[in-house]
């Protein structure tokens, strides 16, 4: 059985099994980032209720080949990008499965 590569359309959070897609990104610094692999992309209006203080949009670039990478959106990315833009990965709370 062939193991899960990070970053994978095919990911799960270890927490609430929801998908997501993993990965390291590079610039001022390196971060490992979860976004969630939602199949609609979010609006504008969206995007504007998922930002937060410690909640951030990613941009979702699908490359013709290779697996897509995530950029963030940050002051120089352009306000026309063309390409999908995903929330932060946040994981719900469970809900509780015993009394006790």
């Amino acid at each position: 059985m062939a193991a899960r590569r990070s970053g994978s359309a095919d990911s799960r959070c270890p927490t609430c099994r929801a998908p997501v897609i993993r990965q390291w990104t590079t610039g001022v610094a390196a971060l490992q980032v979860t976004v969630d692999a939602t199949p609609q992309p979010l609006t504008r209006e969206q995007q504007a209720t998922a930002r937060g203080p410690n909640s951030l949009i990613w941009c979702l670039h699908q490359p013709q080949i290779g697996p897509p990478r995530i950029r963030w959106t940050g002051r120089w990315h352009p306000p026309d990008c063309p390409h999908p833009h995903v929330a932060q990965h946040r994981c719900k709370p469970a809900e509780p499965t015993t009394l006790f």
